[in-house]
């Protein structure tokens, strides 16, 4: 068996911070890749030759939000390790962008998950996630067919979370696709949940209704996989301001919040906003990298056993 000794982990510059923990937690061994951006916008990437020397197998640390640069120079890296005799490459992406659509509803309309799953599979034997967004889908397998497609959870460091900072909290779905983190965080933590349905009428418009509950003087925690333009979290705060509950708190393993949104929240009474690591945000609160360090460890052994 090879050990974990024998990997090389390598972070982008924005996720530096994350990527050394990643490394001291699994073993590994931690290079940077450098990035230089041009003023035509073109990316110069800097693989640490001599770092690679040593190693035929490496894994790379990169969450894919604002994916379209980001994926353009993950892929160049992984090629480019290639090209100095890497045999073996994991991904940790711990969001994963472009897993939505995962079936045209138009005629001419690309299916973005077809796409990039393949072009990752293309660049590497692994993959490890959080919470990947997966409609039709069950297994992350049938998006990206390597070896390892690992689609993690966060429920269990975000139920953790919730103990120790909310007592007695009531956990609110702000939709039915929430009703899988809220249902997963609920019933082992023995906490009162439901779930609203929505119906969307547009990107930044959709109607929440929420299901009868005793919600008053409770300590209310929206509950999500995603936050994007968060008009779903909105409205679900605004729906629950009726009911006079103690307090109103968010928590989401992916933090994007477009801009406005979080003052948005605020607005609506939220006093709380938490997310996960998984994309660098000032509302981080709830650290993915022990979950990831354990899945990486497995996968590495493994690995090392067909090596």
């Amino acid at each position: 068996m090879t050990s974990s000794s024998t990997y090389l982990l390598l972070g982008f510059p924005e996720s530096k911070r994350q990527a050394q923990e990643l490394a001291k937690l699994t073993g590994i061994s931690y290079a940077d890749i450098d990035i230089h951006v041009f003023p035509d916008g073109e990316s110069k990437i800097t693989l640490p030759a001599d770092a690679l020397k040593s190693t035929t197998q490496i894994v790379i640390y990169r969450s894919l939000d604002h994916p379209n640069n980001k994926l353009l120079e993950l892929i160049m890296a992984a090629r480019g390790a290639r090209q100095l005799g890497i045999k073996k490459i994991i991904l940790v992406a711990p969001y994963l962008a472009y897993m939505r659509q995962d079936i045209a509803f138009n005629p001419g309309e690309v299916v973005s998950q077809k796409v990039i799953g393949k072009l990752l599979s293309e660049s590497f034997e692994g993959v490890i996630t959080v919470d990947s967004h997966l409609h039709r889908i069950s297994k992350l397998s049938e998006a990206i067919p390597v070896e390892y497609a690992i689609n993690l959870t966060a429920t269990e460091p975000m139920g953790e979370f919730l103990k120790q900072h909310v007592d007695s909290p009531f956990l609110l779905g702000p939709d039915g696709e929430s009703r899988q983190w809220v249902e997963a965080i609920a019933l082992p933590n023995k906490m009162d949940s439901s779930v609203a349905t929505k119906v969307r009428r547009g990107d930044k418009n959709v109607e929440i209704n929420l299901p009868a509950g005793d919600y008053q003087g409770r300590n209310m925690v929206l509950v999500d996989d995603v936050a994007s333009s968060g008009q779903t979290l909105i409205q679900a705060a605004k729906q629950l301001q009726q009911y006079q509950p103690a307090s109103i708190s968010v928590l989401v393993t992916h933090a994007l919040f477009m801009e406005g949104s979080i003052e948005a929240l605020k607005e609506q009474g939220v006093i709380n906003i938490w997310s996960c690591n998984s994309i660098k945000h000032p509302t981080n609160q709830v650290s993915l990298t022990g979950l990831l360090a354990r899945e990486l460890k497995e996968i590495l052994q493994l690995t090392g056993e067909n090596t």
